[in-house]
């Protein structure tokens, strides 16, 4: 009998702040650590709160809408990355916040399709 993997959840990058770094700080470095991108200018989406996807715990997070610069690619902890259009299909399980709060605001605001 194989051993079945569990499927790949997608997340936004993003992570907590060091002590002291405000929210656009965090979200530049988070962007370079994660990513390889430089963060060019953000804007404030939405503050969610939704089921966190791999604990039993409510998740608060702060979203922006973000214009970066360089190639994306996956680094840190991101094994990988996926594009993801309106209808949410996904080569994984998309974490509960992006599935039921981000990605909904985003088709709301025609930003994508």
């Amino acid at each position: 009998m194989s051993k079945r993997s569990a499927p790949a959840v997608f997340y936004l990058p993003g992570g907590k702040p060091d002590p002291g770094e405000g929210p656009v700080a965090t979200l530049a470095r988070e962007l370079e650590e994660e990513l390889g991108v430089a963060l060019i200018s953000s804007e404030p989406l939405a503050v969610v709160r939704d089921q966190a996807a791999l604990e039993p715990a409510q998740l608060e997070m702060d979203v922006y809408l973000a214009t970066v610069k360089g190639p994306v690619a996956p680094r840190a902890e991101i094994e990988g990355i996926a594009w993801v259009g309106a209808d949410g299909r996904s080569p994984g399980v998309l974490a509960p916040a992006i599935r039921n709060q981000v990605l909904p605001r985003l088709v709301g605001l025609g930003l994508v399709a």
